[in-house]
């Protein structure tokens, strides 16, 4: 799972904070709460995960318990790999 949150943190990095890493962003930061992410950063965080990791984010699946924290993500995208591989 650090491998994931490595890739999630880096990308918010370098793309919403413009590589910025003065601003700590732990597992469960809220990344809506706290302003690194708007609704179309989400789009681009949404396009990341599935480019990066092979998934597919289905419509409904685009909510805060699974995007808006590092650590809800990294958890979002194992059960995602995990439902393929089963």
């Amino acid at each position: 799972m650090s491998d994931i949150k490595t890739t999630i943190r880096d990308f918010i990095i370098d793309n919403f904070l413009f590589g910025d890493t003065s601003q700590a962003i732990e597992d469960d930061t809220s990344l809506i709460d706290n302003g690194y992410v708007d609704s179309t950063g989400v789009l681009e965080l949404v396009f990341h995960i599935e480019q990066s990791f092979g998934i597919k984010v289905a419509d409904n699946e685009i909510v805060p318990a699974n995007l808006d924290s590092v650590g809800a993500i990294a958890a979002y995208v194992e059960n995602k790999q995990r439902s393929a591989a089963a």
